[in-house]
């Protein structure tokens, strides 16, 4: 009876805290692209310094905060180590040669966080999967970022599956575990929303797609395979690209890059409208690009990662411009005004180029490593080591650190924001931080 009680204590403390409205509901906040321009957010911080609460999540997982309401959700993956004897048996197949971490079982859970006390609400299983495909020792098996619209949120997670939980009742309301590809490393895309479409990437050394799911049943709406030609070693193929949809010539387009190609698809077929060619070497695909103003902005990530500026106000859109120096295999670009930042993934070398023409205008070193995707909040610029490090730099042609700003922990995960308070999810807490 007392068990009874508490459940359905949670579940009114759980529909109290929804609200319509997202204020943060995808990987880089409502437009997928980082910015948070409004929010009043301290200069300053560390464990001890303007942390409204700190909380310890269960499992693991490299996901970033999605907010909406009162309520902030993570993704974490409950993991059982493989044995010896698993691990060399399921690594035959494995084609090459990166540091991994290999599985017998893995549970997928959402964790619902209370934003004005920091207190777990609800920790809800979504998917589950015997014998995982191994991740890379830097990855996770929660690492795609989820989404959250009308209620819903919708989790993808690679080959393990993609679920849908409606966040008043706690029920998943649908799971859809049928497409598969292999990643190597471990799942990274996170998904987009589209009208009644849930579209992501799945792009692995086998097989090479892109698809969508009816966000009300999950049931898979299309499918559309990668045309163009690439490397004929398989670790060259992959891909962990997140989609954005954006109006190119009075229609929507969905804007996906993947392994040495990137393309453009009728969001509601998966038509192939476009693809453009890298021009050079590009895979392992991990930055969200950066859309603005009839341009598009990609990195091509490992070996010889670029920058590539996109003109896609043309029938068939054109490589503009390329920048090869310090750019990033992992983060994301972020463009403010007339210019576009990006921090080397070593090193934490910052480069601020003019978004029109590529011309550099400074490169500075703030130091460490970089995997989380950069923040643009309140006016200043966010950028998230894996050290546990932020340095706040100011926006513009002039380089100027503001401030450096340390926590108990690895960033992994990107930043959210929500009011005027910063959410930060590092490999050991999540915090709230706001002025005091």
């Amino acid at each position: 009876m007392k068990s009874r009680t508490l459940s359905a204590l949670a579940a009114a403390s759980l529909a109290a805290l929804t609200s319509i409205q997202a204020d943060w509901p995808q990987w880089r906040g409502p437009g997928g692209q980082g910015h948070a321009g409004d929010a009043r957010l301290p200069a300053e911080w560390s464990d001890v310094k303007n942390v409204t609460w700190r909380t310890e999540l269960p499992g693991r997982g490299w996901s970033s905060p999605v907010i909406v309401g009162n309520q902030i959700w993570v993704t974490a993956a409950h993991e059982t180590l493989a044995s010896e004897e698993e691990k060399k048996e399921r690594l035959k197949e494995n084609t090459g040669s990166q540091p991994l971490v290999v599985l017998s079982n893995v549970r997928i859970h959402s964790i619902c966080i209370d934003k004005s006390n920091g207190k777990i609400v609800r920790d809800i299983p979504l998917l589950r999967k015997r014998n995982p495909q191994w991740v890379h020792k830097t990855n996770s098996y929660a690492s795609p970022t989820p989404i959250i619209e009308d209620g819903r949120l919708y989790s993808h997670n690679g080959s393990y599956g993609s679920a849908c939980l409606d966040l008043k009742s706690g029920e998943v309301l649908w799971t859809n575990q049928d497409l598969w590809v292999m990643h190597e490393n471990g799942p990274g895309g996170s998904p987009i929303l589209w009208n009644d479409l849930l579209i992501f990437h799945m792009d692995g050394s086998d097989r090479q797609f892109i698809a969508a799911l009816e966000k009300k049943t999950g049931k898979l709406a299309w499918k559309t395979r990668r045309t163009g030609e690439m490397n004929k070693n398989p670790q060259l193929k992959k891909a962990y690209g997140t989609p954005v949809v954006t109006r190119v010539r009075g229609r929507d387009v969905v804007i996906s890059p993947a392994a040495d190609w990137l393309y453009g698809y009728d969001p509601a077929t998966g038509e192939e409208l476009w693809k453009v060619k890298y021009g050079s070497l590009g895979f392992s695909i991990v930055p969200k690009p950066v859309v603005a103003d009839g341009m598009v902005y990609i990195g091509t990530s490992f070996m010889r990662p670029q920058l590539l500026a996109f003109d896609i106000t043309k029938p068939k859109p054109q490589i503009a411009w390329a920048c090869k120096r310090s750019v990033p295999a992992v983060s994301s670009p972020l463009l403010v005004g007339g210019e576009i930042y990006f921090v080397s993934d070593s090193g934490g070398i910052v480069t601020c180029l003019d978004a029109k023409t590529g011309k550099e205008q400074w490169r500075e070193r703030i130091g460490g490593n970089h995997e989380a995707s950069p923040t643009y909040a309140g006016g200043r610029l966010l950028f998230h080591s894996r050290e546990g490090e932020t340095a706040v730099l100011q926006p513009g042609r002039n380089f100027k650190v503001l401030a450096r700003n340390r926590l108990d922990g690895e960033h992994h995960a990107s930043a959210a924001v929500s009011g005027d308070a910063l959410f930060l999810r590092t490999d050991k807490a999540l915090y709230k931080i706001e002025g005091q």
